[in-house]
């Protein structure tokens, strides 16, 4: 894989929960199309692991492709050797985040608090995923940006649609991309 600098990007995480190994290249090729560049298949959709490795085999070159709903280091040794380069989590477990910075992969675990994001922070997060932002709203968002170092990345996910009348308070406010499921994702 090409050494991806998440810094040169505006990443937006497509969160394709529920996609199958039999369906996930092409809804993957449609999002990449539609200029994402991160892919995230949580752990509980159906057969995630086999989804992930198919998708880094077809695309891990060019895209950062993960799981996410990483929830223990046993889950996140799977997902590295599925060849993926994206650990997602909902909550803030250091030894899953150190174990997947170790193998060089790209972390967001999932923070309300500062207390949450200060601990994964410490434990070598890539960036926060500040989740559910629905519960902490506009306000407690620019609350927590305000007390995290600056070069925080931080990307709201759960309660943003992808509108630009939805994102564009989050941009305004120091967001530094989006994690978009539901919001751009229909498995209708």
């Amino acid at each position: 894989m090409n050494q991806f600098n998440i810094q040169q990007h505006f990443p937006l995480i497509a969160i394709i929960r529920g996609v199958t190994p039999d369906n996930c290249i092409q809804v993957a090729e449609i999002l990449i199309e539609e200029g994402f560049t991160m892919i995230e298949v949580p752990l509980n959709s159906p057969k995630a692991l086999e989804s992930i490795q198919i998708l880094v085999e077809k695309f891990g070159d060019e895209y950062l492709i993960g799981a996410g709903t990483v929830t223990t280091p046993d889950k996140a040794h799977a997902v590295i050797e599925t060849g993926a380069k994206l650990v997602v989590t909902p909550n803030v477990n250091q030894d899953v985040i150190r174990l997947a910075r170790s193998a060089g992969c790209v972390t967001f675990p999932g923070v309300v608090t500062p207390t949450e994001a200060f601990d994964a922070l410490e434990a070598g997060a890539t960036g926060l995923k500040l989740f559910p932002v629905s519960s902490i709203g506009l306000d407690g968002f620019k609350a927590l940006k305000d007390v995290l170092p600056a070069e925080t990345l931080c990307m709201p996910v759960g309660g943003v649609s992808a509108h630009k009348e939805s994102l564009k308070p989050f941009v305004n406010l120091g967001a530094n991309g989006f994690g978009l499921g539901s919001a751009c994702i229909n498995q209708q």
